[in-house]
């Protein structure tokens, strides 16, 4: 512990310098900025309007695992607006984050954006919204994302190209299979065939059972395993990452419960596998901590209140030699293309949340050949109304 103390002082220092340096150059724009919100209609500014409202996403699949079972998803979407332009934005709530459509529409309707002069001062944003309210953070996000689909079409130009980033650099992303029933396991692992990664869902008793059906299925595809805090016994999981590590695994992400930092320590010191923090992690703030904890951190939007701040995350992390997983909730092809700007930072991706569900409204970041594929010509987020 003392070690881990250590480390954290020493990379706090560096925080400062981890701001993005695209956001330090970007062209002001002189508008009136406004925003508030109701049910489905924020206030509208002189310059800029808000507008929310929310959207229940639909699975094609009962999403299974360790503590709970869900076929649906609550959402809300987010629009802003500024001399015709529209930004957009989501806000996606998992039960385990805490928030609701209430939460978040209260949150939006308690915003006063109107003391900001134009939608490039996202930092100062961030600082407002944070003033206004802890935690909050999918609805923060919601903000986040719609403010950088804005000003990246204002730009003309799509994040990954102002943060400078290498679109051939971003990685396969996973797709995921969560804790079922035999036959519906298969079902979904032969969904994934267009897919070079698999995502295995555990925490159960049948951790075992669902390894050999997917080797099964598909012998050589790489997988990668999320326990979702499911483990308990920390030498069994160590059996466990070594059975894994045998069966063509690339990592465990979050094997026991967050709070369980000395036993995450003990099993990240002996593990044959990289163990990567989930749960444990969710703003800039907590990165420094995990150092020597985990071996690397998954950044999911709807955690880290938006891109702003993901970005921020992913720079620290690999500053500090830690690996980058960038992974979402269920989410629209919205929230899903905004995290897949920052995909060329990441070693590890898991952005398949919009091909979870069956009422996707937008168009946005394609996988081709399994890998995540940025288009250049889209501005902002890459992702379209349809």
């Amino acid at each position: 512990m003392d070690r881990r103390r250590f480390i954290k002082a020493g990379v706090l220092g560096a925080l400062s310098a981890v701001a993005s340096p695209a956001l330090q150059a970007l062209p002001a724009v002189t508008t009136s900025v406004s925003a508030g919100g109701g049910s489905v209609v924020g206030h509208a500014g002189r310059g800029l309007s808000m507008r929310f409202f929310p959207y229940e996403l639909q699975l094609r699949h009962a999403f299974n695992l360790a503590r709970y079972s869900r076929t649906t998803t609550p959402d809300v979407q987010v629009e802003i607006t500024v001399d015709g332009i529209t930004g957009c934005g989501e806000a996606s709530m998992p039960p385990y984050l805490g928030e609701s459509v209430e939460s978040v529409s209260k949150f939006l309707s308690g915003l006063d954006l109107g003391q900001f002069n134009d939608p490039f001062r996202i930092e100062e944003i961030h600082e407002y919204m944070d003033s206004v309210a802890p935690g909050n953070n999918a609805a923060k996000a919601a903000v986040d994302i719609a403010l950088h689909d804005l000003t990246g079409k204002i730009m003309g130009q799509p994040w990954h190209k102002i943060w400078g980033l290498d679109p051939a650099k971003a990685p396969c992303t996973s797709f995921t299979i969560g804790i079922d029933r035999p036959e519906i396991v298969r079902e979904k692992v032969a969904e994934a065939a267009p897919y070079k990664v698999l995502k295995v869902k555990m925490g159960l008793d049948n951790d075992k059972e669902l390894v050999e059906i997917i080797r099964e299925c598909r012998p050589d595809v790489p997988i990668c395993v999320d326990a979702n805090q499911g483990w308990t016994d920390r030498g069994k999981a160590l059996d466990m990452c070594h059975l894994l590590a045998e069966r063509g695994c690339l990592f465990v992400e979050q094997p026991m419960a967050k709070e369980n930092v000395d036993d995450a320590a003990w099993l990240t010191e002996r593990s044959p596998l990289p163990i990567i923090a989930d749960e444990a992690v969710k703003r800039l703030g907590d990165v420094a901590s995990l150092k020597g904890v985990y071996d690397g951190i998954n950044i999911k939007l709807m955690k880290s209140c938006g891109m702003h701040e993901a970005y921020q995350m992913a720079t620290l992390a690999r500053a500090m030699g830690m690996k980058v997983m960038l992974g979402c909730m269920t989410e629209t092809s919205c929230g899903i293309s905004a995290a897949a700007q920052l995909s060329p930072l990441a070693e590890y991706a898991d952005l398949d949340g919009n091909l979870l569900i069956s009422n996707d409204r937008f168009d946005g970041v394609k996988i081709i050949d399994g890998r995540i594929t940025l288009d250049p010509a889209r501005p902002g987020i890459g992702a379209v109304l349809v």
